[in-house]
């Protein structure tokens, strides 16, 4: 019993990780699944989707690593945030699609929610803003719109869930109805300050608080997979969601340490120690982990756009044929020709929280060619972190950040994470294991299990791969950042 098996289960795909008594990948597997789009705003799942992609990487993975069964310690679990599942608890099979994080179709009753003067309480008591993003309005719509459900859930017969919840469902055949802390403080139902489901948002949105999951801590006894699935149960004592997980990774486990994970869109953590801290800029206040009963808070701060803009690059204007390409263009670019590209191409996120404004290019020229389009989407990534980070630091009152740890695809990007570095004016730091998704997912487990070592023991284990020092003049660094604002608020829909 010397292996973990992480499971990450994504927006796009779900990918299993075997990791070894030294905490390195030993092997992998990962499967793509459909996503639905019904109507404009509307982004579902087939659950069954997620279950049969999740079953298959995991057998792939131990089959890839040439393990037999006993030699699987434990399974940690890490997710996408948000997305909703409500099941029968007989047949273990979903009323209708999950409606995915990305989803919008409630921002009109969340409008309702915000002009009855309602978000305040919400806010105070879940840290989170009322918007269509977490998991509370979409459940309430379900609810609402699916035959019988209500009157179903109000008897008992129904149960909701995260995505790791639905997950846990179905490994242990439907034995532990659990959550981990992480994943209920995304709900917009859960009480970050109690530790318990919030029985007021509960009346107020309708929602039977019998079908809510019981909630653990990030390393937990969530209960045992079945026997059937990997030759053995298997214990399953590790949970968090999919950023929550990427903070533990990174070992961001002393207040003022920061990761940002650039990713489709972009989510920094800063870990405010065991004190949550209330923003007057429009970020959320969460749990970044819970130990030993004990959450640990954190500040965050989401932007949609992050890799899809490179991705817009390459299928919208298809000036690249590959990402790599994006950073000789961005080299070569026309410095005396700068472009501010405002990537609101679904609304921009915090501190703006704006959904109806779009996209926008500023200082086109004649001689705005790919490279400059090239070098304008990397700059915007860096832009929109330097946001995040200013807010973090006006309502944070802990001094400024202390550590930077970035990870994701585009922190491959030795050019953009220099010019992040840069634009920040601080030190980016890059680990050597890029996974570190996966990676917190497997020392939740792991360390509960005790064949990883305890958190002071992961944090020294924690690898630099490079450091990248600001370079750029204040005065220059200054001038490029307002020009960046001025365009934001340009495009501001308000």
């Amino acid at each position: 019993m010397t292996h973990i098996l992480a499971i990450d289960q994504g927006t796009t795909s779900s990918r299993a990780i075997v990791f070894d008594r030294e905490m390195r990948v030993v092997a992998s597997a990962q499967e793509e699944f459909p996503q639905h789009f019904p109507r404009s705003g509307w982004v579902e799942h087939d659950p069954a989707d997620l279950w049969s992609s999740t079953a298959a990487v995991c057998r792939g993975a131990i089959e890839r690593a040439g393990l037999a069964p006993d030699q699987i310690a434990a399974i940690g679990i890490t997710n996408q945030r948000e997305t909703v599942v409500v099941w029968d608890r007989k047949t273990g099979k979903a009323v209708g699609n999950a409606i995915v994080w990305q989803d919008r179709r409630t921002a009109g009753y969340c409008a309702e929610l915000r002009d009855a003067g309602h978000e305040a309480l919400i806010t105070e008591r879940t840290g989170l803003l009322v918007d269509p993003y977490f998991s509370a309005t979409k459940l309430k719509w379900i609810l609402d719109n699916f035959d019988g459900a209500r009157g179903r859930a109000e008897a008992g017969e129904l149960a909701f869930g995260t995505v790791d919840s639905f997950l846990i469902w179905r490994l242990t055949g439907g034995a532990a109805h659990v959550t981990d802390a992480t994943n209920a403080a995304r709900t917009m139902l859960y009480n970050i300050h109690q530790g318990a489901w919030d029985e007021d948002i509960c009346a107020l949105l309708d929602i039977p608080m019998a079908m809510l999951p019981d909630v653990k801590d990030c390393a937990a006894d969530f209960g045992m997979a079945r026997g059937d699935l990997f030759g053995r149960e298997v214990p399953i004592l590790g949970v968090a969601g999919d950023q929550q997980a990427a903070t533990v990774g990174q070992a961001c486990f002393k207040p003022g340490m920061l990761k940002s994970t650039y990713g489709t869109g972009c989510f920094a953590l800063l870990n405010t120690g065991d004190a949550p801290v209330a923003s007057s800029n429009r970020l959320l206040t969460t749990i970044a982990y819970q130990l030993d009963g004990k959450p640990t808070y954190a500040l965050e701060g989401s932007i949609f756009i992050a890799g899809a803009v490179v991705q817009w690059l390459r299928d919208g204007l298809k000036i690249i044929r590959d990402a790599a390409e994006t950073q000789p263009l961005a080299e070569a670019a026309d410095e005396t020709q700068p472009l501010y590209l405002v990537p609101a191409f679904t609304g921009l996120g915090a501190p703006y929280w704006d959904a109806e404004c779009r996209g926008a290019i500023y200082g086109l020229t004649r001689g705005s060619g790919p490279a400059e389009f090239a070098r304008a989407a990397l700059e915007s990534v860096a832009y929109q972190t330097r946001d995040l980070l200013e807010a973090m630091q006006a309502d944070w009152d802990g001094g400024e950040a202390s550590v930077l740890r970035v990870d994701g695809g585009m922190s491959a990007s030795d050019w953009t994470m220099q010019f992040l570095a840069d634009m920040l004016g601080a030190s980016v730091d890059r680990p050597e294991v890029l996974e570190t998704t996966a990676l917190g997912a497997a020392w939740l487990a792991g360390m509960r299990v005790g064949i990883y070592p305890d958190m002071d023991g992961f944090t020294e284990r924690w690898a630099l791969e490079r450091r990248f020092e600001p370079q750029m003049e204040d005065g220059t660094r200054q001038e490029k950042y307002t020009g960046w604002k001025d365009a934001v608020a340009r495009t501001l829909s308000r």
